[in-house]
């Protein structure tokens, strides 16, 4: 509905003075004998009279006031798990009630007055009939998210989960709080299919050439307790070991740990494999790949710290997470100096260059080794000393002042992948306290991490890889105190398993120790290992003779896969940072080559990749409607089944959800509106011409 109202600042009876005004004017100017004739006369007189009296109107400020009402109908959202393992453990019939019954619902809550939307778990918005269930992960959560924030402005009457309540990823949606009913229609089979299955392969993804590494398997299986089941471990086709289980009564899983030895340098694949059995109901569930990187030896840390302080524990913890580093701990004045005969190959410095000269020793060590250091700057750090060692970062604080960050990754930085959930447990970390002052990159620095202050973006550095590629010694810099938080924050949230904070400190250790030689052209996997389903992206930074990056290169990439298939790409680093993106592949070990020409020199690197098979939708035959029920009776909904969706619309009907109404005002200067000038300009130019073409003046 839309209404406009003409008002005025001053009295209404000052709109007859203006008119009297006009009157007056008009009967003034045409009161006189006239050469043309009475009707003409009249209508010259009426123009003249409209036009000084709207004059007179104007200077009296009106206003035109619109009030425009709109009214939102309810909205319902019909958010469809469209995974994998609905058409896998549905039985037919439900499924087809569903897929025939879910564009009739849609039409019928339209009827009844109601929006409907239609979100899945990997498209925002789609129609009823279009549903595909091909999503290779379950995050019930986010979809239920993700529906609460696209209709945060409208009139959102509740959601419609159809789903097997399977979840395979994301936070567990019944500890989340929903402000809408959830009427969830619940579909799977909650009786267990007769199958073996691998649930869970764990392993280092390095291990050390001529060493015993182990290989964990975990088997689930439902009909074969009291039975035996055979376990392969395969590389290339051939079997490297194969063992029989027994399946004990009363239990679902039982595991198995395989040692086996790492061959000569380089990046292995072994599937490991539950051999089918009679009467199985799928095998898509029986096997996993490792890959596993074989390394010559350990690498050799150096922990140093100014004093005691908790962060040196968690760092400590985080180092030691990783079986591939050897770790030596030195804390200045406190046990053991560091003996003379002590070897690293990377050093993590806590609050060294330190406040006093403390630690002195133990710095002028680091820096006779000439080996790649992480600075960890904090309150009792010497930044002056620290500025000095053109580490790529100058901090000049203000006092004692502080803020109070939380990391956030840099999207440019690809060396420092990340995946989604270890992104969202960054931003979950507790604020620590940062330095407040001015902050510079140089030497050809980077950010990887940025500072995020409350829900605040910025793109003050956090952690800084410093100097030019191959750059001797590496520097990085974590300009962080009390990351001990982080650490144990993690470890509470997630079962005593912080993986982030521990591949962020493993990780960063890693990028300091590679690639020592000088390369002018690095072309790199985003991240260490892609699923099927994931776009697999690399990176590539280029640099000029002196070890500027240079951006916007023509770079030729040739990705080979197993079976020696080439693929061809040419492409151009952009200055973003953004990738290059290969889309999905099959699983494997793909290898590739990168050539480009840069300041006349042909430069090339090589590397590879590894893209797993994860099928995690084929992990779990039962479907948990308990999950389903949970939600709906916590947030005022109701279970329903594939069979009871013409008694789901009638109940929603009956709900009786009001359509909301809002109104919106604004305030508009007439003199302000350019049509009037231009009418009043054509009403004088009509009167102007009448009288000329009447032979008056």
């Amino acid at each position: 509905m839309f209404l406009v109202l003409l008002s005025t600042a001053y009295s209404p009876w000052f709109i007859l003075l203006c008119l009297a005004v006009g009157a007056g004017y008009a009967a003034l100017l045409y009161s006189a004998r006239a050469p043309w004739s009475r009707a003409v006369n009249y209508t010259l007189a009426a123009l003249r009279f409209v036009v000084v009296s709207f004059l007179c109107f104007l200077l009296l400020s009106p206003f035109v006031k619109t009030t425009t009402t709109r009214t939102e109908a309810p909205t319902v959202v019909l958010a469809v798990d469209n995974s994998q393992s609905i058409p896998l453990f549905t039985p037919g019939p439900a499924l087809g009630q569903l897929t025939a019954g879910l564009p009739q619902l849609a039409t019928t809550l339209r009827a009844k007055g109601f929006r409907v939307e239609t979100r899945t778990l990997t498209k925002a918005i789609t129609a009823p009939d279009s549903v595909r269930f091909s999503a290779n992960r379950t995050d019930l959560n986010k979809l239920l998210t993700d529906s609460r924030e696209a209709n945060a402005e409208r009139n959102l009457a509740g959601v419609v989960l159809v789903s097997d309540g399977i979840v395979n990823q994301g936070q567990e949606p019944q500890f989340s709080e929903f402000n809408f009913p959830i009427f969830s229609v619940a579909l799977g089979d909650t009786i267990p299919k007769k199958d073996l299955r691998l649930t869970d392969l764990v392993y280092n993804r390095v291990a050390f050439s001529g060493n015993k590494f182990p290989l964990e398997a975990e088997i689930g299986y439902e009909g074969y307790a009291g039975g035996t089941a055979t376990v392969e471990v395969r590389e290339g086709g051939r079997v490297l070991e194969s063992r029989r289980l027994a399946l004990p009564n009363g239990r679902r899983r039982v595991r198995a740990t395989f040692q086996l030895t790492a061959p000569a340098p380089g990046k292995r694949r072994y599937e490991v494999r539950v051999l089918p059995q009679a009467g199985e109901f799928t095998a898509l569930n029986n096997s996993r790949t490792a890959f596993i990187e074989i390394v010559k030896g350990k690498l050799r840390v150096l922990l140093a710290g100014a004093a005691p302080h908790p962060d040196l524990k968690a760092l400590r913890a985080a180092i030691l997470a990783n079986n591939n580093f050897d770790l030596t701990l030195a804390v200045a004045s406190v046990g053991q100096p560091l003996p003379a005969t002590a070897s690293f190959d990377v050093a993590v410095l806590h609050q060294l260059p330190a406040r006093g000269g403390l630690g002195q020793e133990l710095l002028a060590r680091v820096r006779a080794a000439k080996v790649p250091v992480l600075y960890v700057l904090s309150a009792q750090s010497d930044y002056n000393a620290y500025n000095q060692l053109n580490a790529g970062l100058n901090v000049q604080p203000r006092g004692t002042q502080t803020d109070e960050v939380i990391p956030l990754p840099n999207p440019g930085f690809g060396r420092l992948p990340l995946d989604e959930e270890s992104r969202r447990r960054l931003a979950q970390y507790p604020p620590v306290p940062v330095p407040f002052g001015e902050l510079w990159l140089s030497g050809g620095a980077e950010a990887a991490l940025w500072q995020q202050v409350g829900r605040l973006p910025t793109q003050k550095p956090l952690l800084v890889f410093g100097g030019a590629a191959g750059a001797s010694p590496r520097a990085a810099t974590l300009l962080a105190e009390n990351t001990w938080q982080w650490r144990l924050e993690e470890a509470i949230a997630h079962d005593d398993r912080p993986e982030a904070y521990d591949r962020l400190i493993s990780r960063t250790l890693q990028l300091l120790t590679q690639n020592a030689n000088k390369k002018r052209l690095d072309v790199y996997p985003s991240q260490d290992v892609f699923g099927t389903q994931d776009d697999v992206t690399l990176g590539a930074e280029t640099y000029n003779a002196v070890f500027e990056r240079i951006y916007d290169q023509k770079i030729t990439l040739t990705l080979t896969d197993s079976a020696r298939r080439a693929r061809t790409v040419t492409f151009a680093n952009a200055a973003d940072g953004s990738p290059l993106h290969l889309g999905p592949l099959p699983a494997g070990l793909y290898r590739y080559q990168a050539h480009a020409t840069l300041g006349g020199q042909a430069q090339q690197a090589s590397g590879e990749l590894l893209v797993q098979n994860q099928p995690l939708e084929a992990q779990e035959s039962k479907a948990d409607h308990r999950l389903l029920a949970q939600l709906s009776r916590r947030s005022g909904g109701q279970l329903y089944y594939p069979s009871q969706l013409d008694k789901l619309a009638q109940d929603l009907a009956a709900k009786n959800f009001k359509p909301v109404l809002s109104s919106e005002e604004d305030l508009k200067d007439l003199i302000n509106l350019k049509w009037l000038f231009f009418t009043l300009v054509a009403l004088l130019g009509a009167e102007w011409a009448t009288r000329k073409y009447q032979g008056g003046v």
